[in-house]
């Protein structure tokens, strides 16, 4: 399953999973990832879609913001799997980059602009 990450979705939410297989998974986000969303992000990296993947591509260019909260959320999650995922995070915006580094998530995954 393929997703244009350049297309409008109907959703509101701050993240959702666009694609998701044995080996990939791609979430997206946009807006705003704050204390308000992080119930939203939690449940959302416990989806069951997010179990077999071990290559995760998290698509932040449009994310306008994340608070430390939930940049320790992506941290644990991905530090907590029982198999090793990659994490690459693309298009993270000044700002959200150096949240994500603060919280220690440069130690884990790899950042293309």
């Amino acid at each position: 399953m393929t997703v244009d990450p350049r297309r409008p979705t109907p959703t509101t939410e701050p993240v959702r999973i666009a694609e998701a297989d044995a080996r990939h998974a791609v979430l997206v986000f946009s807006g705003s990832l704050d204390a308000p969303a992080l119930r939203v992000l939690e449940e959302l990296l416990l989806d069951h879609r997010l179990r077999e993947p071990t290559v995760w591509t998290l698509d932040m260019s449009h994310l306008d913001h994340i608070d430390l909260a939930c940049a320790y959320a992506l941290l644990r999650t991905v530090t907590r799997v029982p198999e090793p995922v990659a994490v690459t995070v693309r298009g993270a915006r000044g700002t959200v980059h150096r949240t994500l580094r603060h919280a220690g998530m440069d130690t884990v995954a790899s950042f293309e602009h």
